[in-house]
């Protein structure tokens, strides 16, 4: 039996997926689709995540779809929100009736005589049995994310099995672990940590953030009052734009100046941090990085929550490097002990590159780590796929928009010019490779060596800048020269 053929196959019903079905069905509204998701529901992110406080660490109106105004008062939105955001997104534009649950994507082979993919999966049953399914598509759209859903990072601690508590990875968060009045260590300092402490804080009889080097911390309103009030006056979606491109604008600014006068932008983040925890606190120790900002991503508190939670001696923050676990706790290097009844283990996400699906171009595997990217989305010698993957220094939604525009650009192309195969290609020898995130994120750098590189020119260079972006992939040319068609 012939395997089931799409015009167009998306891979992952979250955050991209959802927004990967919107621009296909409203762009390209002849082209048949299907979203193959291997959980059991729509969300991606905002589903996987169940730890306390989960929320954006990016504003709503930039994290947002372009075509679905943020409503609600708050800018910084937590988790359930952004979640119902993109359940109604899919609801209301008949994108749910196209996705299939429980469809784990494994490899992915092209053929240039027939043109298309065969996709295989897992289709895993109600009883837990798992069956291969195969498709056909034209085009290959992968919105699956950056990093393995079935386990976060851990580092090898020393003596975990003697501790007598309880050791969890936010990913792995269930709602059994039961906090209140409880002593709770947070090992880390990124964006997961200064989520949970402030949350975990409110219930619980002490929290200690454990970090061994700190994170620039900076405050903003939950709430935007300028925001609220052009949508109290202005129709909404005029609203919403304005306040999208201010967001776009300022971040831009502020990452610019950020890469040209670092030591300004420091000294800026570093007043506000003693300004919200008060001139007797330790902010040499506890919050001035030893980098730069935007070396690594910023770290976002809403209405200053972890500062609040600080000053009001619910939690604290320890600076140091861990020697074992103890049956109690933990013991740090320096001496000190940290008495603890959960420990919580906010120490990242392990990258994967296109959701660790195997890919194969007439035979041949694909060796990712040696493949350029274009155009920050689409790979060097390989046919008719695309992948979503957002901004670093921004919100995620916005680069992601814009690659399912270009995707529909590309496929109307085709279409109007009869080409059944388009294929980026370099031949420019003065094009060297160079790593595709410049990030020093302990993430980023643990995986980096198997991540697609970038090239030292257009259109191979990411540019990680939306006004850019736009240029490039709303109104760029098409029929570039790299990009074979056939």
């Amino acid at each position: 039996m012939q395997p089931e053929h799409v015009d167009v196959l998306i891979v992952g019903a979250g955050l991209s997926g959802i927004g990967a079905g919107y621009h296909l069905q409203t762009r390209c509204p002849t082209k048949s689709y299907v979203i193959l998701e291997g959980r059991d529901c729509i969300g991606g992110t905002w589903d996987l995540f169940r730890y306390p406080g989960i929320r954006s660490d990016s504003d709503m109106f930039t994290l947002g779809y372009s075509f679905k105004p943020w409503t609600d008062p708050k800018a910084i939105a937590d988790g359930p929100q952004i979640l119902n955001y993109v359940r109604e997104t899919a609801a209301e534009n008949g994108i749910d009736r196209h996705i299939r649950y429980h469809h784990r994507v494994k490899r992915a082979t092209w053929s240039t005589p027939d043109a298309h993919w065969t996709v295989e999966a897992e289709r895993i049953s109600g009883a837990g049995a798992t069956e291969l399914v195969r498709l056909t598509c034209n085009f290959l759209f992968l919105c699956s994310g950056y990093y393995k859903y079935e386990a976060g990072y851990t580092p090898e601690f020393k003596g975990t099995a003697e501790f007598a508590g309880r050791i969890v990875h936010p990913q792995k968060w269930t709602e059994d672990i039961d906090y209140v009045g409880k002593r709770v260590v947070v090992i880390g300092s990124g964006a997961t940590a200064v989520t949970l402490v402030p949350e975990l804080a409110k219930k619980a009889a002490q929290v200690t953030m454990l970090q061994r080097s700190p994170t620039y911390v900076v405050s903003r309103p939950a709430q935007d009052p300028l925001a609220n009030k052009l949508r109290r006056n202005l129709p909404a979606r005029l609203a919403y734009h304005l306040i999208r491109w201010r967001n776009v604008m300022w971040g831009m600014f502020f990452f610019q100046l950020s890469r040209r006068r670092p030591a300004k932008v420091r000294d800026l983040i570093l007043k506000g941090v003693r300004m919200a925890l008060g001139p007797d606190y330790d902010v040499a120790t506890h919050f001035t990085p030893r980098y730069n900002p935007w070396d690594q991503r910023l770290c976002l508190v809403p209405d200053g929550d972890l500062f609040r939670a600080i000053r009001e001696q619910r939690a604290a923050v320890v600076t140091s490097e861990i020697e074992t676990f103890t049956r109690d706790g933990i013991r740090l290097k320096d001496g000190r002990e940290l008495a603890a009844d959960i420990i919580v283990t906010a120490t990242g996400l392990v990258l994967q590159v296109v959701g660790g699906l195997e890919v194969s171009v007439d035979g041949r595997v694909v060796d990712f780590a040696n493949t350029l990217t274009y155009k920050g989305m689409m790979y060097a010698d390989v046919p008719n796929m695309a992948s979503a993957f957002g901004y670093t220094n921004a919100s995620w939604t916005l680069k992601c928009d814009l690659t399912c525009e270009y995707v529909c650009r590309l496929i109307n192309y085709m279409d109007r010019h009869n080409f059944r195969q388009c294929m980026p290609h370099n031949d420019d020898p003065e094009i060297t490779a160079q790593p595709s995130l410049d990030f020093t994120s302990g993430y980023v750098q643990r995986s980096v060596a198997k991540l697609p590189k970038q090239g030292s020119k257009r259109p191979w260079r990411l540019h990680q800048n939306y006004a850019l972006d736009i240029v490039s992939l709303r109104f760029g040319r098409i029929d570039d020269g790299v990009m074979q068609y056939s």
